[in-house]
């Protein structure tokens, strides 16, 4: 098919009217060049364009300015966001959670209601494959969502219209309209996670990326169903004192089912941190064999076949006696 009539298909599948304005967020590397020349040959009167600029690089402002450039020659508005990050770890997370929000408080001063991705279904390949070899459980092997709320900024929507589009076509879209996409040399840095994961897809022939890709919408198929599940499950098999402070759950669902269920109860009673999937995992474990434990500062107790949950006493240096 015709990728800018697939495009706009798409866009009106996720919710955007016919007319509506259409964020754009385009960093200037071959896939979000792509998404800006196949949405402007879409919708060439209803886009607009967002470029961020994290400071981290010394070439970052050069290629916002060749994006701003792009969007002059084919008659598309274009705004730089520049951010400056803080001192810090895990730069990567950090610098996502300022890019959407800078997008965020863009689309809602532009007054759009959606701004798209260029998210496409090698990335999906590439993030099924990392999480595997994480031991990551369904809910973190399903693929992204073609539709999510913008982090931070209630009503503006995130989409990824090209979620089941290849690398390979929207490189070849750059090439074909004589644009020159600029190359994150992270990409490529085997200090990366997801560089020594796409390395390792280009240099084995039997993986086929589209039908990795493939799996990973199924899964997230599946992870629709095992969310469904869990909420009746929820919603059937627990009940919870006049005073909110205590709650008891009686197991009926399968495994993977029971373990939804108690993840949201610790999130919900948790007054010490967030429990990670291991620690849920031995928590299960413990009780299905009858033994009581303590997690995130939930005291969780066995009994009678039901699993009985509350606020852990004030630990000693924590406000105890």
């Amino acid at each position: 098919m015709n990728l800018p009539v697939y495009f706009i298909q798409e866009c009106r599948r996720l919710g955007l009217g016919e007319g509506q304005p259409l964020g754009l967020a385009v960093s200037g590397g071959p896939d979000s060049l792509a998404l800006l020349v196949i949405a402007q040959q879409a919708m060439p009167n209803d886009i607009r364009v967002a470029t961020v600029d994290h400071g981290l690089r010394p070439e970052a402002a050069d290629e916002a300015a060749m994006v701003a450039a792009a969007c002059a020659d084919l008659g598309v508005p274009h705004e730089t966001l520049t951010i400056r990050l803080e001192e810090g770890g895990n730069v990567q997370a950090r610098a996502r959670e300022a890019r959407y929000g800078a997008l965020g408080d863009w689309a809602a001063h532009q007054g759009l209601r959606f701004v798209a991705t260029a998210h496409h279904a090698d990335d999906l390949a590439e993030t099924l494959l990392m999480r595997l070899n994480r031991g990551a459980g369904l809910r973190g092997l399903a693929a992204m969502r073609d539709r999510s709320p913008m982090p931070g900024r209630q009503g503006v929507a995130l989409i990824r219209p090209l979620l089941k589009w290849p690398r390979s076509e929207l490189v070849m879209t750059v090439e074909r309209n004589g644009l020159t996409p600029a190359m994150d040399p992270s990409n490529e840095d085997p200090a990366y996670d997801r560089a020594r994961v796409r390395a390792g897809l280009a240099g084995a022939e039997w993986l086929d990326p589209m039908r990795i890709a493939a799996s990973a919408l199924h899964l997230r198929d599946a992870a629709d169903v095992l969310e469904f599940a869990a909420r009746h499950e929820y919603a059937a098999q627990i009940t919870t004192s006049e005073d909110g402070g205590q709650l008891a759950y009686l197991p009926a669902g399968p495994r993977a089912v029971r373990f939804r269920v108690l993840e949201e109860i610790i999130a919900r009673f948790a007054t010490e941190g967030q429990a990670r999937g291991d620690e849920l995992a031995r928590l299960l474990e413990s009780l299905e064999s009858g033994q009581k434990a303590t997690l995130a500062g939930v005291a969780c107790t066995p009994r009678a076949g039901s699993w009985h949950f509350t606020h852990a006493p004030p630990r000693n240096g924590d406000g105890g006696e």
